[in-house]
Order: C-alpha cells, then sequence, then structure tokens
C-alpha cells in the first residue's frame, strides 16, 4: 500500500521478534507457522542462531526473527529486539515465569516496542492460565484480561490453537504502528547472521528495514564492504531485489561483517569506503597484566558470527581475580595453519565452537603440541575454559605449625644426616614433618624429619615434655641447644 502523498512511500510488513524461557515452545512455535521444522537440527534441541522468516497471513506479510532462548544469547536476544516492531513473549502455561521470561521482558521494555504474550502449552495436564497471568502481573506484564494493556493469546504451537488469533493481533498491531518505508533510497537494515562458507566465502543474513537492496549494489558496515554477488531469500531461492522488512542472503562481502551492525547500500565504492570504519578489531583484552596473575591466551574460532558474540560475552563473565583471560583471536572459520602458528607464538589454546578441523591441521597441531577443544554446546565450551583456567592456579601454599625441640645432644653426624636427641618444648611432633633450625633467635636453616624414636622404638607422634631421638637430613649442622621448629606443608587452589 503507498502513500497517497509520496508514490515511494509504501506500508511495509512488520518484523516480529519471539522472546522467551528456553522450552517454552518458541521454536515449535514457528515451526507450526511456517510449516518447517528447525528444532531438530540444532545442537540439545536448543536453538542457537538467529533465523528470520517471512510467512503470509490474510493476504499481508510478517517477518518473524527467531531468537535463541537459551540463557547464554542474551545478546542475541537484545540484538533481535532492536531490529523488530513487535515482540511475543512466549510462557508455558505449565511452567509460567521463569527467570529468562524475566530477562526477555526486560529486553522488549527496554527496546520500547509493543508485544503480544503467547501463553503457549495450554493443552497440557499441567497448563495453569490464570496463574501465568498473575506471575506476569508480578513482573509488571498486565494483560488485557487482567485489566492491563498487553494483548495475550492461549497457544498451543503442536495443536495450532490460537496461532491465527495471534497472526491476527500482529496485523494488528502493525495497522497501530503503521510502518513505513520509503523504496526511492537504498537498501539500509540489521545484520543479523554472518558466516564463512568454504566455497562462496562471506554469507550474511540481513533484514532490510527500510528502501530497497539490490543485486550489484555496493553494500557496507561499520566492519566489512562489499559488492552484492547475489540476493537469496530465507528459504534460498533467488532474488533480483529485497523489499523493506524483507529477509534475505548476501553474498559479495569481502570479509564476515560482524552480526548486530547496521548496512547501507551505496551507489559507489568510494561512498561505502568513506562509510566503513578501516580498522582491524583489536584483541579483546579482559584484565591487565599483573605480576602474580597467570593469563590464559585463547584462539576462538566458531561457525557464525552469532554464535561467536554472545561466547564472547560470556567468558568475559568468568571470575579472574587468580588467573586472566585474554582472547588473542576471535574469527568466523575452520581453524588454519596461521591460528596453529600464532597459538605457538602466544603459547595459546584453540577453541572451537561448531566449526572442524580437517586432518592436516590437526596432525599440526600434535606435532606442535598446540591443545585444540571441540565444543558444540556454549556450556560445554564454558566448563572447558574454566577447567584451563583452574589449571593456571598456582597451588596455595599451606605452612602449618606443629611445635618445637630444644636440642639436647647431637649423637652423631654425617654428610648431611644427623642423630640427635631433645625434648618437645612446645606443641606436637609429627614424623616425616619439615624442621627449621633456631639459633639465637634466627633461623639458620632446613631439613627434614626422616626417623623418629622415643624409649628406642619407632614412633610416628610425640607430644610436650616427650624425650625422643630424630634422624635429620637438611642443609645446616644440628647443634646443642638449637630450638627445632616443626611444621608441615600442604597446597590448596581454592
Amino acid at each position: 500500500m503507498e502513500d497517497q502523498g509520496n508514490n515511494n512511500i509504501i506500508t511495509r510488513a512488520p518484523i516480529v521478534v519471539v522472546l522467551g524461557h528456553v522450552d517454552h515452545g518458541k521454536t515449535t512455535l514457528l515451526d507450526y507457522i511456517k510449516k518447517t521444522n528447525i528444532a531438530d537440527r540444532e545442537s540439545g534441541g536448543i536453538t542457537q542462531h538467529i533465523g528470520a522468516y517471512e510467512i503470509e497471513h490474510s493476504g499481508k506479510k510478517i517477518t518473524f526473527v527467531d531468537t535463541p532462548g537459551h540463557e547464554a544469547f542474551s545478546a542475541m536476544r537484545s540484538r533481535g529486539a532492536r531490529v523488530a516492531d513487535i515482540a511475543i513473549l512466549v510462557v508455558a502455561a505449565d511452567e509460567s515465569v521463569k527467570q529468562q521470561t524475566k530477562e526477555a521482558i526486560n529486553v522488549i521494555k527496554s527496546a520500547n516496542i509493543p508485544y503480544i504474550v503467547a501463553i503457549n502449552k495450554v493443552d497440557r495436564e499441567r497448563a495453569n492460565v490464570q496463574k501465568t497471568k498473575t506471575d506476569l502481573a508480578t513482573n509488571d506484564v498486565l494483560v488485557e484480561t487482567m485489566g492491563g494493556t498487553v494483548p495475550s493469546v492461549n497457544t498451543s504451537a503442536k495443536a495450532g490453537t490460537g496461532i491465527p488469533e495471534l497472526l491476527d493481533l500482529i496485523l494488528l498491531i502493525a495497522e497501530m504502528e503503521d510502518l513505513k518505508a520509503d523504496i526511492s533510497q537504498k537498501g539500509t537494515g540489521i545484520i543479523i547472521e554472518s558466516y564463512l562458507d568454504k566455497q562462496r566465502g562471506p554469507i550474511a543474513t540481513l533484514i532490510v528495514t527500510d528502501g530497497v537492496l539490490k543485486k550489484a549494489d555496493i553494500i557496507g558496515c561499520a566492519s566489512a564492504m562489499g559488492k552484492i554477488k547475489s540476493l537469496e531469500s530465507y528459504n534460498g531461492k533467488p532474488l533480483d531485489k529485497v523489499m523493506p522488512s524483507q529477509p534475505c542472503s548476501v553474498m559479495g562481502f569481502e570479509k564476515v561483517p560482524n552480526v548486530g551492525d547496521e548496512f547501507m547500500g551505496f551507489a559507489t565504492a568510494t561512498e561505502a569506503t568513506e562509510f566503513v570504519v578501516k580498522k582491524e578489531k583489536e584483541v579483546v583484552v579482559f584484565d591487565p597484566d599483573q605480576a602474580d596473575k597467570k593469563n590464559l591466551h585463547i584462539i576462538l574460532k566458531a561457525d557464525v558470527a552469532g554464535s561467536l558474540e554472545p561466547i564472547v560475552q560470556i567468558l568475559t563473565n568468568l571470575p579472574q581475580q587468580e588467573v586472566g583471560l585474554k582472547i588473542l583471536k576471535q574469527e568466523v572459520g575452520n581453524i588454519t595453519e596461521e591460528d596453529i602458528k600464532t597459538a605457538i607464538a602466544c603459547n595459546a589454546k584453540i577453541i572451537a565452537f561448531r566449526v572442524k578441523t580437517d586432518s592436516a591441521i590437526q596432525r599440526l597441531s600434535e606435532d606442535k603440541k598446540i591443545r585444540i577443544l571441540n565444543f558444540d554446546v556454549i556450556y560445554n565450551l564454558l566448563q572447558g575454559v574454566e577447567v584451563l583456567m583452574k589449571e593456571l592456579i598456582k597451588p596455595k601454599t599451606i605452612r602449618t605449625d606443629l611445635g618445637q625441640l630444644k636440642v639436647l645432644f647431637v649423637f652423631f653426624t654425617e654428610g648431611n644426616r644427623q642423630i640427635i636427641g631433645g625434648r618437645v618444648v612446645e606443641g606436637e611432633v609429627d614424623k616425616g614433618a619439615q624442621i627449621e633450625i633456631i639459633r639465637e633467635g634466627e633461623v639458620v636453616g632446613k631439613g627434614r624429619m626422616i626417623g623418629m624414636e622415643k624409649n628406642k622404638k619407632d614412633v610416628d607422634h610425640a607430644v610436650k615434655r616427650d624425650e625422643i631421638g630424630i634422624k635429620f637430613e637438611g642443609d645446616e649442622k644440628i647443634k646443642e641447644d638449637d630450638i627445632l621448629n616443626f611444621y608441615v606443608v600442604s597446597t590448596s587452589k581454592s
């Protein structure tokens, strides 16, 4: 529909983001809407990449942005809400409000966009719609049936219950929002995914929010630029142009662009070059070097930029009081020989998320003794890095003083060994303890006990006022009237 005052101003389709707690049915709901199934292809059943899909309802188009529900992806959820016009907050009726539901509410409110509550899984035996609404109210989400202003729909993603009503509500809100775009302009929008394809090179998934993006346009964002070689719809069909609110896949960037970057189309490469920030991403340093702290150096490789961002985010939140964490490189793509060389030079570990290590690289890493850790699930990656950090913690030495003995006799001396007799004057003495030799108030040498006798019998323990003989081995000769201080040393990483 065109604006009556300007033929170039059109009504665009709403861009909808789906948010909520993990396992509350967001992906299943989208699957039902678009009649496809993506959940089975995801590790652990959790959607780990942002995807965008376009559907048609009542003759009108709607674009959905599917964001992950896993808590490690809060950055991705925030980005999804930023590009969207409308949000759907999915809450399972059998589990009600969870921690990630609260996070999603905060994301929606900070984005300041209208939203709909989809109370999902209403067909389950333990479903309690009223309790869910009450719990939402305690979190400052008051639905219309409770006297508030937020529309809600009872849904079952598996059975399709409430889905037509949900889509009707989206179109109603979109009409009220009066979403417009200017098709006389070059396309602008947001990059929501990017990765490196071995055959085709850098690929970016993006949504055009205004203007029109065409094949052969020059495209640029803060992290990359290029000339569009091909455009594809979300389901892989070739396109000559992309209209406002339409998601698409772009081939032609000179390097993989950063997810979340705003892009623009340009008429010439010169204009694009002026726009693009010509600066390689600096090395991420989370903690400055400290003399008393070790640092774990890692090279981070991921399959797509949408994975890279949340991984970096959760790694920055790791405690680093004793061991610092430095990411020397964070890149999309498989592990390369250059990565191995960097790891050798910097004594780094390579952390790989959903990327392949070919046999030649594997052999090189083994030959050079470079550790490569591969992960498919972000939580496992996080735990793996934590283990590496703990391995670097220098054990703390804990000294426990036991007791003291006054030397009365020196019976035998040969080399660095002696047999002496004395009386325990403080505390107690255990066999195998470490010994400090104290003479005239100063420590003059150290050694260890290699045997202990009392009444000509081997013993393991002696207490105050006991007279004992000990076999000593150390770097200083013991003399009569010396005080021997007995202690034990233990280690701890806590």
